[in-house]
């Protein structure tokens, strides 16, 4: 028997640490939370991609009573990324959360699995690491790549 360890380095900032194209990242998560329709969980995610062109792209979660046709706010904003922008590569990401009262939890939130697993096809396609910002009112997560939220991904495709 062997023992691995795995290992995710985790830099926590807040706000006014970040460089500004953090901060206008942040700020588009942040919007799109807003915009996010969750009559049912009442736990609105709003994600922002900053494409190498510059581009902000957004997505919040969207729910139906027809669960599981809704989306998460990752996976929103990916693929409308993917769609419209094909072939322009993942710069960074950011995720945000607002609880039913509309209020940005503390700690910030993290991907679920499968929005996880759909960010890092975007990561391979990009070539490099994507940096993640996890975003919560008090700190901020800054972790390298999308491979960090996920270190035994499903890589083979």
């Amino acid at each position: 028997m062997k023992e691995i360890e795995i290992v995710t380095t985790v830099i926590s900032l807040n706000y006014e640490e970040l460089g500004s194209e953090e901060k206008c990242l942040v700020d588009a998560a942040r919007k799109a939370a807003a915009g996010a329709y969750a009559p049912y969980s009442h736990f609105h995610v709003g994600a922002a991609i900053l494409l190498d062109d510059g581009t902000v792209v957004t997505g919040a979660n969207q729910e139906n009573a027809a669960y599981p046709s809704g989306t998460c706010a990752e996976r929103s904003a990916c693929y409308y990324a993917g769609a419209n922008y094909p072939g322009v590569k993942f710069k960074m990401i950011a995720v945000t959360a607002l609880d039913k009262d509309m209020k940005e939890p503390s700690l910030p939130t993290a991907p679920c699995g499968a929005c996880r697993q759909a960010l890092l096809e975007y990561e391979t396609l990009a070539g490099r690491n994507v940096p993640v910002l996890l975003v919560g009112a008090d700190q901020i997560y800054r972790l390298p790549s999308v491979k960090s939220l996920l270190p035994l991904a499903f890589t083979s495709f």
